[in-house]
């Protein structure tokens, strides 16, 4: 079966997902996700794509991302891609590929999905039950947002700038979303949106919305 193309628009954000190949390891060590994260400021500075959350598991990765021109995710990926996994498996010792496929794009097409996105990639070392709060957790990107603690990665997104006037303003508000945690409906859409085929939204359509039951915005 031919693959479908990728739905790439420019100043569009979207929800990266990649996961490990059999839903196994793609970080062995605190080194391997330190590399990673350089190789990925390396890329999103050498293809213009704005990282605005991330987080890194044990054996997937979430991104929110918006690319300033077309195919610039698939090429921060596959750059990011072709360098690691050959590191990688010369330091483990290993051979092979490391992901489980193509990565996973969808597109953030409403404001209200942007803001649960940035929750919903933040929080998931908590709802792994590897920490019991996101702030515990130095591989994601939750800190640099929620905090103010510097992360050369992240490029604030203009919709996440709205919610206050001054930095701390910001976090502040940001901390509060988060702490609030992600409800059962908006987890549920979530994934439901991550889950589909990729393809270019129709114009007044958003699934995302459609499923959690409105329009209106978080904060």
């Amino acid at each position: 079966m031919a693959r479908l193309p990728r739905t790439d628009l420019v100043d569009v954000p979207q929800h990266i997902v990649q996961r490990g190949n059999n839903r196994c390891a793609c970080f062995f060590a605190d080194g391997d996700r330190l590399h990673y994260l350089r190789l990925l400021a390396e890329a999103a500075r050498a293809f213009d794509v704005a990282v605005h959350a991330y987080v890194l598991m044990t054996n997937h990765v979430h991104l929110l991302a918006t690319p300033r021109h077309r195919a610039g995710i698939s090429e921060l990926m596959q750059a990011v891609g072709r360098s690691y996994v050959p590191w990688v498996n010369k330091r483990r010792n290993r051979c092979g590929g490391l992901y489980d496929g193509r990565f996973k794009p969808r597109l953030v097409h409403s404001e209200r999905y942007l803001l649960c996105c940035y929750r919903y990639i933040e929080l998931n070392p908590v709802r792994a039950g590897l920490v019991s709060a996101p702030a515990d957790y130095p591989w994601s990107s939750f800190r640099c947002n929620a905090l103010g603690e510097p992360d050369s990665l992240i490029t604030m997104h203009p919709l996440f700038a709205e919610l206050g006037e001054t930095p701390e303003q910001r976090q502040e508000r940001y901390g509060a979303f988060v702490a609030e945690g992600v409800p059962d409906q908006e987890l549920a859409a979530i994934r439901s949106h991550l889950n589909k085929p990729p393809g270019r939204p129709k114009k007044g359509s958003d699934d995302f919305l459609q499923h959690l039951g409105g329009n209106e915005k978080i904060i």
